[in-house]
């Protein structure tokens, strides 16, 4: 019974017209953080050092990757505290073609298990296994010494309704791309230390709107378009030992919803309701995310509002060792995600191994919380000088 709660939730992704007005989309679970690196660092990557998951978070990374391959593997177990067999997992691999320019593909799986549907309860179950994936590519180029760009594209497949005598199971699709901008500063000596700073930007998952069958202005649902930009900084103590602390800010672009009282007279008939949902349903992915800068019922403070921002700092040692420390933070009118988060890394020679864990900071349980999340890579290839 509890994973048909989860599938229904996740299925209908009905936009939540209540006061705190919390923007809800289709297939969340793009949003999710899958490498472990990042997850340790509060859910954060678009400004940190380039590194195989970077096609996550800001594929312009890549093309100042240190080793010229990189291949991983990531798992996170989803829902713990409530079942066993609901998971989101990821393989990317890159290759740094040469000095300038790079390549990357990946794919991302996140399936709920098995779910037994009966019609009475000694009746024979129909096991169903709903599941979403996403297919990515992307291609980085160094515009100069320091700045790169890329672009992705992303297929998407939503595999989650379930059928039945009057409806078939025909998995919604949908695809988006994403355009991204990294700049990496050279090193420079200060009084006790040296420094680099970074800085990145990536407008994600834009693309049309997601649907599971042909009546759009009913079930159409905007994907987690957004746009994340962050800054981060090394301090290089010596050859051994470096601290980067680093910050992002995520707004998505999707439209807020509005307050569903169209006449203002204190009462929310049915009518009003089902009148505001199809307004809603008809605003197109365009001019959603132009919506998205002010269509904020509250104006300004409810646009900052809808900014999440984390912040991470991680230690080094000799790059073969590191310690991470990080923190997210969501309004509590916004979903009231916030957490911290632990992490580390363990390098030996072409072999590298991260794990994060994830402590809860809000009433609100989170489905990460109390959760291993691991990371598998493997790095080959030439090496490449940093800046």
């Amino acid at each position: 019974m509890k994973k048909i709660i989860i599938l229904i939730s996740l299925l209908t992704l009905t936009t939540n017209f209540a006061q705190d007005r919390v923007i809800t989309t289709g297939v969340p679970f793009l949003l999710v953080a899958a490498d472990a690196r990042a997850a340790g660092l509060g859910d954060q990557g678009v400004a940190t050092s380039a590194d195989t998951y970077s096609q996550q978070w800001n594929p312009a990374k890549y093309a100042f990757a240190l080793d010229k391959q990189g291949f991983s593997f990531s798992y996170t177990p989803y829902l713990t505290q409530l079942v066993n067999d609901i998971s989101l997992g990821q393989i990317t691999y890159y290759n740094r073609i040469n000095e300038r320019s790079a390549f990357a593909g990946s794919l991302r799986y996140f399936g709920l298990g098995e779910i037994e549907l009966r019609e009475y309860y000694d009746s024979t179950p129909n096991v169903v296994k709903p599941n979403e994936l996403a297919l990515d590519g992307s291609y980085s180029l160094k515009l100069d010494e320091n700045f790169s760009m890329a672009v992705a594209g992303r297929y998407i497949r939503s595999n989650l309704k379930i059928a039945d005598a009057n409806t078939d199971a025909t998995p919604g699709k949908s695809f988006a791309f994403d355009v991204a901008a990294y700049f990496q500063s050279e090193e420079k000596a200060f009084t006790d230390f040296d420094g680099r700073y970074r800085i990145g930007l990536n407008l994600q998952n834009l693309g049309p709107k997601i649907s599971y069958d042909n009546n759009q202005e009913i079930s159409s649902n905007f994907l987690p378009a957004n746009m994340r930009l962050g800054g981060g900084f090394d301090f290089i103590f010596d050859e051994y030992n470096k601290v980067t602390t680093s910050v992002e800010f995520t707004k998505l672009l999707v439209p807020t919803p509005q307050n569903p009282d169209l006449n203002g007279d204190g009462v929310i008939t049915s009518d009003e309701r089902s009148t505001n949902n199809t307004n809603y349903r008809n605003i197109n992915w365009v001019s959603g995310i132009f919506k998205s800068f002010g269509d904020a019922p509250d104006g300004f403070s409810e646009e900052l509002k809808e900014i999440t921002y984390s912040a991470g700092v991680e230690y080094q040692y000799q790059d073969s060792f590191a310690m991470r420390l990080g923190y997210f933070n969501e309004s509590p009118l916004k979903g009231a995600r916030k957490f911290f988060s632990l992490g580390a890394g363990f390098k030996y020679n072409v072999v590298k191994v991260d794990v994060s864990y994830l402590f809860s900071a809000s009433k609100v349980k989170n489905p990460l919380e109390n959760t291993l999340r691991f990371s598998l890579t493997f790095n080959f290839g030439d090496k490449y000088d940093e800046n």
